[in-house]
């Protein structure tokens, strides 16, 4: 088969017909909308109102897309919920506010937050996982994941006031559960003992109990591993099976501190 027979075929058989560039620029313009980011104030409440319809009307061709005629109904309970998923970012966003010392207010959390960013397109897009429209929900968090380098998919069940601190190389599985008042911080994974296909229908990752804490680069994995309420993860350990309530689990390494220079006289090297 030719080069372009190929590409033709693959034209013809695909399933959907999506511009993906504009699913994307619909969850950021939406998300700098939501968050006063956008440059012009909105101050005439008419005027918002007519955008939210706008951001609808744009939504429901969008889902439209992969969905067909059930676009109206499922966009219609979308944006019914979308006000508790809002509700749920401004406590998000307090949190991080709370818990890190740098942030100096609000506005500086919602403006350059990755951690704030990745999580308001995870749990827009957890919506639409939700109510089984596909792709929609991928690309979004992989839009945010190519923004900010965390990987949150949207299948994760994420409890409220969930604070990601730098946030760069966070892995967050399909089938994870969060509880609760949750912080985690950079290059940590919560995934899977095995991604052998035939397990796509069951659990694979680990369930994190409320006020639990994960320093950065730990690794929990498998769907049997519950780390309990309360317990403090340090950084780079290596989890794989459950771990109790209010528990310290950290890395113990050996670290060695000496002179470089353990003579008077300097060290002299001949390459």
């Amino acid at each position: 088969m030719g080069f372009a027979k190929r590409i033709h075929e693959g034209y013809s058989t695909r399933k959907y017909d999506i511009d993906k560039k504009k699913i994307e620029e619909f969850i950021d313009r939406f998300f700098h909308f939501a968050f006063f980011l956008e440059y012009q104030r909105c101050s005439e409440l008419s005027n918002i109102e007519l955008r939210l319809e706008q951001f609808k009307k744009e939504l429901k061709e969008i889902i439209h897309s992969v969905s067909g005629e059930d676009a109206h109904a499922k966009v219609e309970i979308l944006f019914a919920v979308f006000p508790k998923i809002y509700e749920m970012l401004e406590n998000d966003a307090q949190t991080i506010l709370e818990n890190d010392p740098a942030a100096n207010s609000i506005d500086e959390v919602m403006i350059s937050y990755p951690g704030f960013f990745a999580i308001a397109v995870y749990r827009f897009a957890h919506e639409l996982y939700k109510i089984n429209i596909p792709l929609i929900p991928r690309i979004w968090t992989e839009f945010a994941h190519s923004r900010t380098g965390i990987d949150i998919n949207s299948g994760a069940e994420i409890g409220s006031h969930f604070f990601i601190d730098h946030g760069t190389g966070i892995v967050i599985g399909e089938t994870t559960v969060i509880g609760d008042y949750v912080k985690i911080y950079q290059g940590v994974t919560l995934g899977a003992l095995s991604v052998a296909k035939n397990l796509q229908n069951i659990k694979r990752h680990p369930t994190i109990e409320n006020g639990v804490v994960i320093y950065a680069n730990a690794t929990i994995l498998g769907g049997e591993t519950i780390i309990g309420e309360h317990s403090l993860i340090g950084g780079n350990v290596w989890i794989t099976e459950s771990v109790a309530a209010n528990s310290v689990v950290f890395h113990k390494g050996q670290v060695t501190v000496k002179n470089k220079y353990p003579n008077e006289e300097p060290i002299f090297f001949s390459i």
